[in-house]
């Protein structure tokens, strides 16, 4: 690979040069959190900030998640919007605020490049002096931003194509010529189609950075058919980017402005390398210190370095969501109830709760992956119920039996 291919060269670090560069960051991000951030002065209220500098120290701090995000802003409506997470207010310091679903509120810091995209764009292959079509919403939620910014950062001339409009898409890009296309990977789909309906020829559109929803195979290919390589992202209105694909299309590059971790969902516990769990992130950003926040998104570390060269921690990619709190008998059950049963039996190494039968006539089974021992499967049920306020089944079953998908809680029943 020769250095071009690299956005900066951060991305060819030494492992351990990265890592320590991390480790000194972290103590000084979390003070920066605990003086700056009112919600953070509160959660992480009594740490000393000099004592997290490893991952052992990150992982004893609690998981800030959605759901409590959002609770935390509804509750300070009033008197702070972003439910005190911001470490800075509105004037020109917040050029812009956008909306997600829920509604949760995010913060535009004024640095150039704010949530890092860039780094993806030029992987997906943009180059400056180029011409994007950028597809992602400009209205409300912050995709249309994050992707504009990251372009300008590279040097590239954005036209803000939005959302909609494909006849109007197609005109556009036929008489500008984009070097390329960002967006949903569906709407370039509709949009190539439409093209082919008109009789209109797209010949510039020759390589796109797509994101926002799954990006498969066969859609891919479908693309590449059409001469347009195109690359995915993984990246969230709360943190900006947090992984991204390469030419070597295999797994995603980890950002090198954030800390991740893969937790056992439910859970802040790390899991061994390859396990699935719940992507939990802590972002570098000064404007918008999140520590641990905890995405609800499924994924596993590849091993290995990237062919490309980049020597960051590569991930699977998204594996599905991590909250699979479900209703059985009436009541809720979360997979932090089975990490609790988990963490009263060192014995257990992994466990899995499958709900099975027909809506009002549920059953819960617990498979346990544990060494058979006299009286273990009493206990276990006994503090099952004891949690949960339900019975269920437990079986012991051999190690490493257990599929590794992440699920902590299988739901499944029929519904008639």
């Amino acid at each position: 690979m020769t250095t071009s291919s690299h956005y900066d060269a951060l991305e060819t670090r030494n492992p351990a040069e990265r890592e320590a560069a991390l480790m000194a960051a972290l103590p000084a991000q979390v003070a920066h959190a605990q003086k700056n951030s009112p919600a953070f002065t509160a959660s992480l209220a009594g740490v000393d900030a000099a004592s997290i500098h490893s991952r052992e120290a990150l992982a004893q701090l609690p998981v800030i998640r959605k759901y409590e995000l959002l609770a935390q802003q509804q509750a300070q409506r009033a008197t702070n919007v972003f439910g005190g997470f911001a470490a800075i207010g509105f004037g020109k310091a917040m050029p812009r605020v956008f909306a997600s679903p829920g509604t949760i509120y995010e913060p535009e810091g004024a640095r150039a490049d704010y949530w890092r995209m860039a780094r993806a764009i030029y992987a997906a292959g943009f180059r400056p002096n180029e011409l994007i079509h950028n597809c992602f919403s400009y209205h409300f939620t912050p995709a249309g931003s994050m992707m504009e910014t990251g372009a300008h950062a590279i040097g590239c001339t954005v036209f803000a194509g939005g959302t909609g409009q494909t006849e109007q898409q197609v005109g556009a890009m036929a008489e500008l010529q984009p070097a390329g296309y960002i967006g949903t990977p569906s709407f370039l789909k509709i949009i190539v189609e439409k093209a082919a309906e008109m009789g209109v020829k797209l010949p510039s559109v020759t390589k796109a950075l797509v994101s926002g929803e799954a990006f498969p195979p066969s859609l891919r290919h479908w693309l590449a058919e059409r001469g347009i390589a195109g690359y995915q992202c993984y990246a969230t209105a709360d943190l900006g980017l947090i992984a991204y694909e390469t030419e070597a299309r295999e797994g995603l590059v980890l950002d090198e402005g954030v800390i991740v971790e893969i937790v056992r969902p439910g859970t802040g516990d790390p899991v061994p390398e390859g396990e699935v769990g719940e992507l939990v992130v802590t972002t570098l950003n000064p404007d918008y210190p999140l520590i641990r926040f905890g995405t609800g998104d499924l994924s596993a570390v590849l091993p290995g370095p990237c062919p490309t060269g980049r020597t960051n921690v590569r991930i699977k990619g998204w594996m599905g969501r991590a909250d699979q709190t479900t209703k059985v008998r009436g009541m809720f059950v979360h997979p932090g109830q089975v990490a609790e049963v988990v963490k009263r039996f060192p014995e257990i190494t992994r466990a899995r709760l499958v709900v099975t039968g027909e809506m009002a006539n549920d059953q819960m089974s617990l498979k346990v992956e544990a060494p058979d021992a006299e009286g273990l499967v009493q206990k276990i049920s006994d503090a099952v119920r004891d949690i949960t306020k339900l019975r269920a089944d437990v079986s012991l079953v051999a190690l490493g039996s257990l599929p590794n998908d992440g699920k902590v809680i299988e739901d499944a029943r029929t519904y008639q």
